[in-house]
């Protein structure tokens, strides 16, 4: 059943994908120019929210296609770009001890994402392949 949804599955991680990149960055541009919005709640919960959605439809994905990480290597290094992307963004939004940091934090999340993206693209792995 799942890998006839699994252009669904396909199209509904990539908007969860898209949402979590344009929230970071929402967050992130936020807390630059000090808005009061940037400590609004709906700005802290919706992101978990939707990260949450974002790695389910990732693993029904992986069930579908029948590829699983630290079988595939393009998928674990994916993981692994994960959790770097990660913790580079709460560095970029909150432990990051100068602006210096953080922005160079952020860009560093935005480049991760990136590489997220051409593996997912290509299925090809940066080192373990």
């Amino acid at each position: 059943m799942l890998a006839e949804n699994y252009l669904m599955l396909k199209h509904m991680h990539m908007m969860f994908a898209v949402i979590s990149i344009f929230l970071f960055v929402l967050r992130f541009v936020l807390q630059q120019v000090n808005s009061r919005f940037a400590n609004a709640k709906l700005l802290k919960v919706v992101p978990h929210i939707n990260d949450t959605l974002l790695l389910v439809s990732a693993a029904m994905i992986a069930i579908a296609i029948q590829q699983y990480p630290f079988v595939h290597a393009w998928l674990t290094e994916k993981i692994l770009l994960l959790i770097l992307y990660i913790v580079l963004g709460m560095f970029a939004l909150k432990w990051g001890k100068t602006a210096t940091i953080k922005r160079i934090c952020f860009a560093c999340a935005v480049a991760t994402f990136g590489a997220i993206l051409y593996m997912a693209r290509t299925k090809a792995p940066f080192i373990l392949g």
